[in-house]
């Protein structure tokens, strides 16, 4: 494929879900976040986010049939079984799982699906998708987060301390 005799890859189809506009509004509007996969394991990609979130003032519902409690909170074996609104189901399962999960959502009235990176599911999106679903896809929930909402921080957590210059010694 060439574009003014410029050879070009076409994009990847992940791309249509990683609107900045739809993140924001996915992380500024939702409270309550089912995180299906969150590991007990604090070594875990899933727990250091559902740590993070939970840290910045999110609800967070473990989904885990092989955890009892996650982070303080019970964790469930379905997203059926939480019976509380949920805004965002943030997934860090093998893609192969995600059309069952994505159908779940729906079925519980979730606002967004949330797949994290390397979670690429185009059939999961698209049943999302077509209920009206917010969906985002291979990006990190908490990265993202501190993109926005401006608490970058190579910890993860906030420093309250927004500058560029180095301090110096009085």
């Amino acid at each position: 494929m060439t574009c003014n005799g410029i050879w070009s890859k076409p994009l990847p189809s992940t791309i249509n879900y990683q609107d900045p506009t739809t993140i924001q509004r996915v992380l500024h509007t939702g409270r309550n976040i089912a995180i299906v996969g969150l590991s007990g394991n604090t070594l875990r990609a899933s727990h250091f986010v559902g740590y993070y979130a939970k840290r910045h003032g999110y609800r967070i519902f473990p989904v885990n049939p092989r955890e009892d409690e996650v982070l303080g909170e019970p964790s469930f074996d379905s997203l059926t079984a939480i019976g509380d609104a949920v805004d965002i189901v943030n997934v860090f399962r093998d893609p192969s799982a995600v059309p069952a999960i994505a159908t779940e959502a729906v079925a519980i009235g979730a606002k967004a699906l949330w797949l994290q990176f390397g979670v690429i599911s185009d059939e999961g999106a698209a049943i999302a998708t077509e209920a009206g679903l917010d969906v985002v896809m291979d990006r990190c929930l908490k990265v993202e987060h501190a993109r926005y909402v401006g608490r970058m921080h190579w910890v993860g957590l906030n420093t309250d301390v927004v500058t560029a210059r180095r301090r110096t010694k009085r």
